[in-house]
């Protein structure tokens, strides 16, 4: 179970890097400016964390919901930490919002990952 989830929000970590680099290239080369881009972010990192809860859950084989749910828990954990411990701030009650709807996505996401995958093997 420990696997599975290390395992999911080590791809939602690699998708965020990935989409960093491009979206950091997009603005440096273009002439694009933050605040043009920010439904793109947003969307971009739902999927990343439903991504995660999916591949959590294939990787898990049952208890989607739960291996979903921890994996966001742990993605937005690591987040506060890096905030609160980097930036000496607490979320905002806005971020609160988002994350708690990251964690929902990705049980969402590991609910469907348990059904691709055939849940568990008897």
């Amino acid at each position: 179970m420990g696997s599975a989830i290390l395992y999911g929000t080590g791809t939602i970590l690699v998708l965020a890097i990935a989409a960093s680099l491009i979206f950091a290239l997009l603005l440096r080369f273009t002439s694009l400016e933050e605040n043009s881009i920010n439904l793109a972010v947003t969307i971009i990192s739902f999927l990343a964390l439903f991504i995660g809860g999916f591949m959590s859950g294939g990787k898990g084989k049952e208890k989607g919901l739960v291996l979903g749910g921890l994996t966001g828990l742990l993605f937005s954990i690591g987040v506060f930490l890096f905030q609160y411990l980097g930036y000496d701030s607490l979320f905002s009650m806005k971020q609160v919002v988002y994350h708690v709807c990251f964690i929902i996505t990705a049980m969402m996401g590991g609910i469907l990952g348990v059904n691709v995958s055939g849940g568990k093997s008897s």
